[in-house]
């Protein structure tokens, strides 16, 4: 069974940094696009960060230049490096996947359960 687990999170005061690392377990045949979305308290999910197969990266317009995202595809890993965090990146992180394993033999989207993301001003 294929799980997303992520690490990494924490509390930092605003401008700080941190790394997020979310590692895909599991027997796979393709792990195309993965990338970070992000909730705060009382929003929707919104994508933060998104990087193929072959290393492009894409980011939301609020984390440009803040944000850098990097994957691993023999670790099947990926990582987001946040700097200069302000209090409006406050929420749970999430990894997702778009992964083929031997079981589904098709596409799907895989989620991890969130790490918690506190920058305090």
């Amino acid at each position: 069974q294929v799980q997303l687990v992520e690490s990494g999170g924490g509390s930092v005061p605003a401008g700080g940094s941190v790394t997020l690392v979310c590692v895909i377990s599991g027997r796979t045949i393709t792990v195309d696009t993965m990338g970070w979305y992000r909730q705060g308290t009382g929003n929707e999910r919104e994508f933060v960060a998104a990087i193929t197969r072959d290393s492009n990266g894409m980011y939301a317009d609020a984390v440009k230049g803040r944000f850098t995202i990097s994957r691993d595809n023999d670790k099947k890993t990926i990582s987001l490096q946040m700097n200069n965090l302000k209090p409006d990146d406050t929420g749970v992180y999430y990894c997702n996947a778009q992964i083929v394993t031997p079981i589904t033999l098709r596409m799907q989207d895989y989620w991890g359960r969130g790490t918690q993301v506190t920058a305090s001003s």
